[in-house]
């Protein structure tokens, strides 16, 4: 199997995983700290123990070994985690993960400003017109009637917020591609679930969804998590973002079957834009570097 193939299949294993995460989301019914705490936890808990079965008396090496960026990497991933649920529980699943799609837009912005990356003409349009279609959602979401479209303006900007958040994220881990994020997982999300617990009561969960506490934070976020980190030392930034985009398209047509949820016409109107021009650019940057 050669390099290419093997970051293709983690990376798109990784979104496929967290697909349903905005689906567990909605249909868990406990308020939105309450399931970023067991979120949080079980994610945490779950990947620190494949760390000590993996590396054994080496695994504090392995945290030593993530260095600065890889704790910058964990702050930002447990922040972005934490506003992605509450976007979830304030606007709908569609706005929520179309607006995150803008995320290497802001990656880009982000590695020009830090790392020093200069911007393409290519990028310059991608990012004006990613941002056209952002203020069309936005824009539908402040004059549509909050009760009827089940979308609102601060879930939408947790949303946009998790999409920084994530970016500055990957610009650390892109810093330090030499070194794996993974060890930084659970060093994001224990410590966030444990300053979420006095503010939360965890045990409020109704007996008959456990199971989807269990399957959401401890299988599909863990191993997501854990494939999302590992899927960028093998592949492009541009083929991961391109990959990403599967879940802007997946998660609300999986919310549309399984709980009815529909986008409204202005979510369709500005994330048709955003997803044609982050495709479109994806697909330049890849056909140039193939050319290169």
């Amino acid at each position: 199997m050669t390099t290419q193939l093997k970051g293709l299949l983690i990376t798109t294993l990784g979104v496929l995983c967290v697909v349903p995460d905005a689906l567990f989301i909605r249909l868990i019914d406990a308020d939105a700290m309450t399931i970023a705490f067991w979120r949080s936890w079980l994610c945490g808990l779950v990947v620190l123990l494949a760390l000590i079965i993996r590396y054994g008396r080496q695994t504090p090496q392995q945290f030593l070994a993530i260095g600065r960026w890889g704790v910058v990497y964990a702050f930002f991933a447990a922040v972005s985690a934490l506003l992605f649920v509450t976007s979830v529980k304030l606007t709908t699943v569609a706005n929520t993960t179309i607006i995150i799609a803008s995320m290497p837009v802001f990656a880009a912005l982000i590695s020009w400003l830090v790392l020093g990356e200069k911007l393409s003409r290519r990028m310059f349009w991608t990012i004006a017109l990613v941002f056209a279609g952002l203020l069309v959602i936005v824009y539908g979401t402040m004059i549509e009637d909050t009760h009827s479209s089940g979308a609102s303006l601060t879930g939408d900007l947790a949303a946009l917020a998790v999409s920084l958040c994530f970016a500055i994220a990957l610009t650390a881990a892109r810093k330090a591609r030499a070194q794996s994020m993974v060890p930084a997982i659970p060093l994001a999300y224990i410590p966030c679930a444990l300053l979420l617990l006095p503010f939360v009561d965890p045990l409020s969960i109704p007996p008959s969804q456990w199971l989807l506490i269990a399957l959401h934070g401890g299988f599909f976020i863990a191993l997501s998590s854990c494939l999302l980190a590992l899927g960028p030392r093998y592949i492009s930034s541009a083929e991961v973002a391109l990959l990403i985009l599967l879940e802007s398209i997946l998660a609300p047509l999986l919310a549309w079957v399984i709980v009815g949820e529909k986008a409204s016409h202005w979510t369709l109107v500005g994330g048709s834009l955003v997803l044609c021009i982050l495709c479109i650019s994806n697909f330049l940057a890849l056909r140039r570097r193939k050319t290169a």
